[in-house]
């Protein structure tokens, strides 16, 4: 096992917590979620399956390894879970920017129209 897997998956994990609990489902503001957001989950999804390509497959990793490798695989399936509903925040606040997009052009078409009227 290269000495650098195990600190490598312990950097995925608290990148990867540290994101979950950033963009948890509880916040209903989306307004803090930046698209910078998704490309270092990426970058760390990434970085992940290099480490863990890196291990022969019947390797005897250690105990330490395999309980990173535990969180890891938990934090993914938190992650199946959590991104759908992110997903669904991210489109109703789309919905509601465009919403508010027309409200102001619709404003701004009656506030020409008053003045050529005054």
């Amino acid at each position: 096992m290269p000495p650098d897997t195990l600190e490598t998956l312990r950097q995925v994990n608290d990148s990867l917590r540290s994101a979950l609990i950033r963009l948890r489902p509880e916040r209903k503001d989306c307004v803090t979620i930046r698209p910078q957001d998704f490309s270092d989950i990426l970058s760390q999804l990434l970085r992940a399956a290099e480490c863990l390509g890196r291990l022969p497959l019947n390797s005897d990793a250690g105990a330490a390894l395999e309980q990173e490798s535990l969180e890891y695989r938990s934090n993914l399936e938190k992650l199946k879970q959590f991104l759908p509903d992110l997903h669904g925040r991210l489109l109703a606040e789309k919905t509601r920017l465009e919403n508010a997009q027309l409200h102001v052009a619709a404003a701004a078409a009656w506030t020409r129209a008053s003045k050529k009227i005054l």
